[in-house]
């Protein structure tokens, strides 16, 4: 077989030292070459306290040991967190508490409070129920201010309350109101304008809903 000259001893398309460059990768001639993809950056992660704040209401089982209060209050105090109400109150295990803690906070943050709180000693289980459905309650014991004038309208809103009267004096009265905690404001703001003597909250107790229980969780 002979060569044709004018290829000089090239094979056509081949990828010999004389062969061009684009022949030699395989591209077409005049093609665009197709674009790199782009790098995709990780979507950025959140940082404690970057996010919205909300309220948080946290559960806590704990040993009933001198010093774990404090321990508790001291962790949210250097995260800097403002606790709205702490509860504690006794069990069905006798050396078991229960705490029920409502901050504010974002998400991320109060989920790394609440983990360092399972980290300290006597805390035996933390929960989070924000999200979940609860049951929320609050007791007040409000001293209003009652003159012989104004007495018998501060009695029927504490009847209006469902609340009870504690105590009847010359110059005020008692009552105690039970229930969540945007019905313990409202009696509040109710009696404001007569004048508030003294005003005492315990803070919310909350328990979920259904069949779930934490202290069961512990107790296995």
């Amino acid at each position: 077989m002979t060569s044709d000259p004018s290829s000089n001893g090239r094979v056509p398309g081949g990828t010999g030292a004389g062969a061009s460059p684009s022949a030699a990768s395989g591209a077409v001639p005049g093609a665009t070459p197709p674009a790199h993809s782009a790098h995709v950056s990780p979507p950025p992660r959140a940082l404690p306290g970057g996010g919205e704040t909300r309220r948080h209401t946290l559960i806590a089982i704990v040993l009933d040991k001198p010093g774990v209060l404090n321990r508790v209050s001291s962790l949210m105090r250097a995260r800097n967190f403002n606790i709205d109400s702490l509860a504690v109150s006794r069990t069905d295990q006798p050396d078991v508490s229960r705490m029920t803690i409502t901050l504010h906070g974002d998400d991320v943050a109060v989920e790394q409070a609440a983990k360092q709180l399972y980290r300290l000693i006597d805390v035996l289980k933390v929960q989070d129920v924000t999200a979940e459905a609860t049951i929320g309650q609050e007791l007040a014991l409000v001293k209003i201010r009652a003159t012989e004038s104004t007495r018998g309208e501060v009695l029927k809103l504490v009847e209006l309350s469902k609340g009870r009267v504690l105590d009847v004096a010359d110059e005020s009265v008692v009552a105690e109101v039970t229930g969540p905690e945007s019905d313990i404001d409202t009696f509040v703001g109710l009696v404001r304008s007569y004048g508030i003597k003294e005003l005492v909250r315990t803070g919310a107790v909350v328990m979920s809903r259904g069949s779930s229980s934490i202290e069961e969780a512990v107790k296995r």
